[in-house]
């Protein structure tokens, strides 16, 4: 291979050179200026000459060059179906059912694979072995799925922590295989692990490796069997293998999966005389009414396989008077209508002709229209649109198609169709009108925008607005929807099929149907994730958006956008995509609209602690909802603002701003709102002092977050109802309410509320006296705050970790803490904590007998506190001064001070502080 490529370089080469001289030839064959030695001259004379030979060498040239880059760069290979090569397209998710699909009637006598499988697992249990993967593989039709299921129920009793089933679609006819990182995503949600927990970014790779860990880590120690159904390769399935050695793994796929700690049991045809049985049993026909030699012929016609086998039998037992003799010659019929088939799919598709040709015609068009469903599973309410009949009809052509072999029943009378008669469904519509299956596809969005608007009226804040349905929904019949349970386990369990549906409208180029479906899926996907498929989600209706030109829906695809990167962290994303959503709203005059992007930028930059842009973008927000008259929109704005002003030190105007939200939030019966002005609150009232008050409120706070079952905010609460508990010397109830704040974080998988309860526990361990305790949980608090990019969070543990390692005899460490928290402090003009900072930096000078540098520390912290009205930290200073003036010279307004400061920590109800001074005085009073 290299010695051809050196001599077509060689040969390439060469040719430019020729190619070169002859263009000089040509350039100046008309010029007389020069005459051209040797055989030269003869093509200066015959200068047209060197035109052709020019042609003839570019010609050569341009050949040369195409195999040469034929041979450099193969064509790469045809993108997976339905999968874009940007990696634009619209998310997915994978169907998870939490218990086994029932047993088939259909199952026959498999008694050797059966036996093995058995044995295998049973041997590597009694040996205390880990379990391997077994893999069923064999072709379409023959029986996996079914075998896999029966082999589920058989062993189920060795699995007592659970049997999980999924389609990964690897053969899904209009579906593409499901990604790893969805499947995982699924399979975590199935097993309990809260979406807030499941990993999201924009790393496939890396989000992937992060949800397989959760997902191992889950099953460790468990004995749980885990079906996955339909895989197209190893690598599809790899990540989704549980690490512990107790589960047992089975999959089924077409393909012989290649790997060394597998059990491979291949499925074939069945035996003749299984066939002849199973043909038998399902037929409902005495044995002795039966010629076997036909029911030989029939089972070899259709290959053995029993999703034939199945299907010819339930066309005898609804046609009493055929019989076997008849069935033939209709099988042999339907045989020659498809003789251009190829052999295998001749054998099962004649069965799915003669079974379909034998359904009434209405039953027929159903059938076909369940072809061109993009979801994995459907219920009578999907089929109802599908077919354009109402639900009681839909559910009895499901019913009859069921008795008919032509569909499978899963839990919850839902639906599912094979992969080969779906398949087949899809040939029968393809026939007819080129547009059925985008008015299919269309009446399905209709009937999920319907159920979507019902079940977001349950889910959405009151107040809030809710996405509309489409045109026509009110023809439409959905599922009852009472209550806010009812609606999240609707959403849960469609979630996919939802999403498939965006996915085959976003194929089809219904732009305007894929941003509605987006709309109405957000406020579910704000709530419960994945995040990452929600980003996938609205960056497709963006991208409909812009291929539409309508700035009012890519206006509201960006502004979903941002909230969702909020939620994940990356503010600098969030700020791009509500930066635009501003913009084009703008464009369209939709001040409302302009208001939310501004609130939620406002937010972004009041958690990157850009203060003063986080106050324009609420004041803005403030004064357009006023002029729309949108009070739930003024309320947030209002608790927004309120709390940029605390983080600004400026607490009466917090404390103004969220009074003013808390009234209109109790207006609108808005319990969220109340409770979060509640919390906030608590928190201002902490800092300028007023315990109780605090304490009061964030325990309302707290109760609201109860009844709403929200334990996200449960644990903010908790987390400051600690603060106030070790202000006031309750340290024990202090660090139970932040380890049952870090219990609830943990749980939830929320990083940023978890270094929070770290950093007050730290705070705990360093009042203890167990300074290596607090400073190694200060630091892991510190990690993440650094890593979510709070410079707020980083900057109260960088305060806490200094005073820790003041503690430990770490003096150089403590300062450069100090110093880092001082500088971010200042730049985010938080002069309350500032002056905690120099209040624990003044105590350590103090303690490391440098009194004059510590006053110096103490009075600058004084200045700041008394600012800001911060009356802990003046009491703080009042003290420190004191205790370095005693050190000094004992002078009467070192007393003085002491004595202000008793009178502010007896004021605060912070006795224990107060007592300490007091001893203090009294020491040297005698």
């Amino acid at each position: 291979m290299r010695l051809r490529r050196g001599i077509a370089i060689a040969a390439l080469a060469g040719g430019a050179a020729v190619t070169t001289l002859l263009l000089g030839l040509v350039t100046n064959v008309v010029s007389n200026e020069s005459e051209w030695p040797g055989w030269l001259g003869w093509l200066q004379e015959h200068a047209w000459f060197s035109f052709v030979v020019l042609g003839v060498t570019m010609a050569g040239l341009t050949a040369m060059l195409a195999a040469l880059s034929e041979t450099r760069a193969p064509a790469p290979p045809p993108s997976p179906p339905g999968r874009s090569e940007d990696g634009a397209e619209p998310p997915g998710a994978a169907l998870v059912l939490r218990s086994l699909p029932r047993d088939t009637t259909a199952f026959t006598n498999r008694n050797a694979e059966l036996e093995r499988l058995v044995g295998s697992v049973q041997g590597s249990q009694d040996r205390g072995e880990a379990l391997p993967v077994h893999v069923i593989d064999g072709m379409p039709g023959v029986g996996k799925t079914a075998f896999a299921v029966h082999a589920g129920h058989v062993l189920s009793d060795r699995f007592p922590d659970g049997q999980l089933f999924v389609n990964l679609n690897g053969y899904t006819p209009g579906r593409s295989p499901v990604q790893a990182s969805e499947a995982l995503a699924s399979l975590l949600a199935a097993a309990g692990v809260p979406t807030q927990q499941i990993p999201v970014g924009d790393d496939a790779g890396a989000v992937t490796e992060a949800r397989a860990a959760i997902w191992r880590s889950r099953l460790a120690g468990k004995k749980a069997l885990l079906i996955l159904d339909n895989a197209a390769s190893y690598r599809q399935l790899e990540p989704l293998l549980p690490g512990g050695s107790g589960c047992l793994v089975l999959v089924t796929s077409r393909k012989r999966l290649a790997a060394h700690e597998e059990v491979v049991l291949p499925v074939n045809a069945l035996p003749p005389d299984h066939a002849v049985d199973l043909f038998v049993r399902l037929s409902g026909r005495p044995t002795n009414t039966l010629d076997r030699d036909v029911l030989e012929e029939l089972a070899g016609l259709c290959g053995y396989l029993p999703l034939g086998v199945s299907l010819l039998a339930a066309r005898l037992r609804h046609h009493p008077s055929w019989s076997a003799e008849d069935l033939r010659e209709r099988l042999t019929a339907a045989r020659d209508r498809l003789g251009e088939l190829r052999a295998g799919e001749r054998a099962v598709t004649a069965t799915f002709d003669l079974s379909y040709r034998d359904l009434p015609p209405e039953r027929q068009r159903f059938f076909q229209q369940l072809g061109f469903y993009p979801g994995t599973d459907l219920d009578a309410y999907a089929g109802a649109a599908l077919g354009s009949v109402s639900v009681a009809v839909a559910r009895a052509h499901l019913d009859a198609l069921y008795d008919d072999h032509l569909i499978d029943e899963h839990p919850g009378s839902r639906y599912q169709l094979h992969d080969l008669v779906r398949d087949y469904a899809r040939d029968l519509a393809a026939e007819g009108d080129s547009m059925d299956q985008v008015q299919s596809v269309q009446r399905v969005c209709t009937y999920y925008l319907a159920a979507l608007a019902a079940a977001n009226g349950h889910i959405v804040r009151s107040g809030a607005s809710v996405p509309p349905a489409s045109d026509g929904a009110a023809q439409v019949e959905t599922p009852s929807l009472e209550s806010r349970v009812d609606a999240l386990s609707w959403l849960e369990n469609e979630r996919a099929n939802v999403l498939a549906c965006i996915r085959r409208a976003n194929g089809l180029a219904l732009h305007d149907t894929v941003i509605r479906m987006a709309a109405a899926m957000a406020p579910f996907l704000r709530q419960s994730g994945p995040w990452d498929q929600a980003v996938g989600l609205h960056r497709t209706a963006a991208e409909a958006a812009r291929q539409t030109g309508d700035h009012q829906a890519l206006a509201d695809a960006l502004a979903e956008l941002g909230v969702v990167r909020r939620f994940m962290a990356a503010y600098p994303e969030a700020t791009e995509a509500l930066n635009e959503a501003v913009t084009q709203y703008d464009a369209v005059g939709d001040r409302r609209g302009k208001a939310n992007a501004l609130n939620q930028a406002g937010i972004v930059w009041y958690l990157t602690a850009d203060n003063e842009g986080a106050a324009r973008a609420q004041t803005e927000a403030l004064a357009l909802y006023c002029e729309v008259g949108d009070r739930l929109g003024q309320a947030n704005a209002l608790a927004d603002l309120g709390m940029v002003r605390r983080q600004m030190s400026n607490f009466e105007a917090a404390v103004e701003a969220q009074g003013e939200a808390l009234s209109i939030y109790r207006e609108l019966g808005d319990r969220y709102g109340e409770a979060n002005s509640l919390r906030d609150l608590g928190v201002v009232q902490c800092l300028m002092g007023a315990y109780d008050l605090a304490a009061q409120h964030h325990q309302e706070a707290f109760d609201i977050y109860v009844e709403l079952d929200d334990r996200v905010h449960q644990a903010y609460a908790l987390n400051e109802l600690g603060v106030v508990r070790r202000l006031t010397g309750d340290l024990q109830g202090a660090r139970d309410a932040h380890t049952q704040a870090l219990e609830y974080y943990t749980e939830l998988g929320d990083r940023f509320g978890r270094a929070n309860s770290n950093r007050h526990l730290g705070t705990l361990d360093r009042l203890s006296g167990d300074a290596p305790a607090a400073i190694r949980v200060l630091q892991e608090a510190l990690e993440v705050y650094r890593d979510l990019g709070s410079r707020g969070g980083e900057a109260a543990s960088l305060s806490e970790l200094g005073a820790a390692r003041g503690m430990t005899g770490e003096q150089d460490g403590a300062v450069e803490a100090f110093q880092r928290s001082l500088e971010i402090l200042r730049e985010l003009g938080d002069h309350c904590a500032e002056s905690e900072v120099l209040n624990h930096w003044g105590a350590l000078l103090r303690t490391s007998g440098n009194p004059a540098e510590a006053h110096g520390h103490f009075e600058r912290a004084l200045r700041l506190a008394r600012d800001v009205r911060c009356p802990l930290e003046e009491a703080r200073a009042l003290e420190g001064i004191g205790r370095c003036g005693w050190m000094v010279d004992g002078s009467a307004q070192a007393a003085e001070a002491l004595r202000g400061a008793i009178t502010i920590y007896q004021r605060l109800g912070a006795g224990a502080s107060a007592d300490e001074v007091e001893r203090v005085l009294a020491s040297r009073a005698g």
